[in-house]
């Protein structure tokens, strides 16, 4: 009776000691992924910071001129002032300017004001008058608008796409980007370290086990 008495002492103190040892291996493990995962964020953070960097730095892509209640469209180009193209629009009512996505580049297309049909706005570049949205490279089209009162306007666009509409000092030294500004897809990052852990098998704890502290 005595020998079966220690014999299940003896057992249940292999148990806990069995236990005791996959749970210091299972906590093991968990510190290697945290570990891993952790160098990998460092990794991705630099990353996402240059993206987000790229994602939110503005570009001015196009400079409207208010002068005595006149509107006028500046463009520029690699060289500077390329022309100023005057518009029939009143400034005071909600002025528009109408860009479109192709290859990748955001292209001023349309100004118009809130009464008039965008397909009767001033086309600022000819071959974009009539898209083919059946063309892959056509992505889609913006819009940024406001009522604008004397003085310069900028629009601006980020490197999301996101457009933006301000008054800027008449003196003000502008440089305009000379040609369309790239529009990229910055892809959300998700990390999720406790789905990682939750796949931790049985084998993998057995394997740091047998490696011990390797």
């Amino acid at each position: 009776m005595l020998k079966w008495i220690e014999i299940t002492i003896g057992l249940l103190l292999l148990s806990v000691i069995i236990a005791v040892g996959y749970r210091l291996a299972f906590v093991n493990v968990e510190l290697d992924i945290y570990r891993d995962r952790l160098a990998g964020l460092s990794d991705e953070y630099e990353s996402l910071r240059t993206a987000y960097n790229e994602v939110v730095r503005k570009t001015a892509v196009t400079e409207l001129l208010v002068k005595d209640g006149q509107l006028s469209v500046v463009i520029r180009t690699t060289e500077g002032l390329d022309r100023v193209i005057a518009t029939p629009f009143d400034p005071a009512r909600e002025i528009y300017c109408d860009y479109v996505l192709l290859d990748g580049r955001l292209w001023i297309r349309r100004v118009y004001d809130a009464y008039t049909p965008p397909n009767k706005g001033l086309v600022i570049d000819d071959k974009l008058e009539h898209i083919n949205w059946d063309d892959p490279a056509a992505r889609y089209g913006n819009a940024v608008y406001r009522s604008l009162g004397e003085g310069r306007w900028i629009v601006t666009v980020t490197g999301g796409g996101s457009l933006g509409l301000v008054r800027t000092e008449s003196k003000a030294e502008l440089s305009l980007s000379a040609g369309p500004p790239p529009v990229r897809d910055y892809a959300q990052i998700e990390k999720n370290i406790n789905e990682t852990v939750a796949q931790v098998t049985v084998g993998d704890v057995l394997k740091r086990l047998v490696r011990g502290g390797e």
